[in-house]
Order: structure tokens, then sequence, then C-alpha cells
């Protein structure tokens, strides 16, 4: 694996890996009134995009983090959607 290799796949990590709390903090909530779901809908459609990239030019790093990074953000988008609208356990 080359330097470049590994410093996709860091960079991948670090970028896919920074939406994960989000993921914890609405299934522990079961709240996501504060993100817009424009905004996830167009994130979502640029990792798809960078997804069909990596894929079209084989380059591993991009396709494994945009790949993991889009199912956290379909993940995002559903718990949104079945959230909406309701009452967050501490009254809020």
């Amino acid at each position: 694996m080359s330097l470049v290799d590994v410093l996709g796949f860091a960079a991948g990590s670090l970028t896919t890996v920074s939406f994960l709390p989000q993921v914890v903090k609405i299934w522990s909530t079961k709240s996501a009134d504060d993100l817009s779901l424009g905004m996830l809908a167009l994130f979502g459609s640029g990792v798809l995009l960078w997804l069909v990239y990596g894929i079209a030019t084989f380059a591993v790093p991009v396709i494994v983090a945009n790949a993991v990074t889009l199912a956290l953000s379909i993940t995002v988008i559903g718990l949104k959607l079945r959230y909406a609208g309701g009452r967050r356990p501490d009254g809020g």
C-alpha cells in the first residue's frame, strides 16, 4: 500500500468517524430537530457522487470511506424522518 493510499484511508477514516457521534446523539436523544434535512440530503448526494467517482477511478480509500459515510448519512436521514416532530425524553 502506497503512502498516498495510507493518507487517503486516514483522511477518509477521520471524516467518516466524525459523523458517528451525530448518529449516536440522535439515537440516544430520539431527536434530530436541529439538523436540516436539506443539508443532510445535499451531503448524502455529495457522498454518493464521491462514491461513484471512487468506483470509476478504482480509488479504494475513496470507495471505502464514502460507502461507510453514505450508510451513516442514510441512517441520520432515516432517524431524522423517524423522530420528526417527536418530543425528546427530557421534554424538549
